[in-house]
């Protein structure tokens, strides 16, 4: 049940039809896998601990540096040096001390992003290089988790939800196959930080949406921002009979 101080904090959410009571509790029942808290990660675990998602698993291996502070509004000035897990969890505990925060330090491998994927209803991958999306996208097809992925670079950026339990969903891998033209980062081509916000925020809804159960989610569909214009467009995505990650497991 939801305690008086969850009643209130959570009241304009649950005045909501579509989440109400009900909804609301199923949040403070999920649990969340966020890999990457950087420009993306911040606006996802931000928005998430302060809709009460009950259980969120931080996972990123880097430390804040000043250079991150411009976009990555999860972490201030007084966190640069300190793992971004500690930095965030500080930052989150403040925001809802009513949520439980999982700890992942260290970078995942294959088995213990197994492990991670598997101890959680969905996963956000708010990553910012494609090994790292591939492999998240590997780890939550063979546990069938849904995912939400995001990217932004310069002043474009993009979001989907790929989600295996239903047959006629993409993996990221049918829309990407083995690579995007370059793989750059950041740090080599550079970001606006509201963008970053925009497609972390959007990614928190999606996942809220999932969650709970209502709305239409990105399934199949590739959301694409043009920042420069403010203009959106989409894509429709299907997913690929001969995909090597979920082709075959959904024969």
């Amino acid at each position: 049940m939801l305690n008086d101080q969850e009643l209130l904090r959570y009241s304009r959410q649950i005045l909501l039809q579509h989440v109400d009571i009900d909804g609301q509790l199923r949040l403070k029942e999920s649990r969340v896998l966020i890999v990457g808290l950087g420009g993306l990660g911040s606006p996802v675990a931000l928005y998430l601990a302060a809709a009460g998602v009950g259980e969120l698993h931080l996972a990123d291996f880097d430390s804040v540096d000043l250079t991150n502070l411009q976009r990555q509004i999860v972490h201030d000035t007084d966190s640069v040096g300190l793992s971004k897990v500690d930095s965030a969890i500080r930052r989150l505990s403040a925001i809802n001390p009513e949520i439980q925060l999982i700890a992942h330090r260290t970078a995942l491998d294959e088995d213990s992003l197994a492990a991670a994927v598997a101890a959680v209803d969905l996963v956000l991958d708010c990553s910012d290089n494609f090994s790292t999306r591939e492999a998240v996208n590997a780890a939550c097809v063979a546990a069938a988790k849904p995912l939400v992925s995001g990217a932004a670079i310069r002043l474009e950026g993009q979001l989907s939800v790929f989600d295996p339990r239903r047959p006629e969903s993409p993996c990221y891998h049918c829309l990407y196959g083995h690579g995007s033209e370059a793989e750059l980062t950041c740090s080599e081509a550079g970001v606006v930080g509201p963008l970053v916000g925009l497609v972390g925020s959007l990614q928190a809804l999606e996942a809220l949406k999932l969650l709970v159960g209502f709305g239409e989610p990105l399934v199949g569909r590739l959301l694409l921002i043009d920042a420069l214009g403010s203009r959106f467009r989409e894509l429709r995505v299907k997913r690929d009979p001969g995909c090597s990650v979920c082709g075959s497991k959904h024969a």
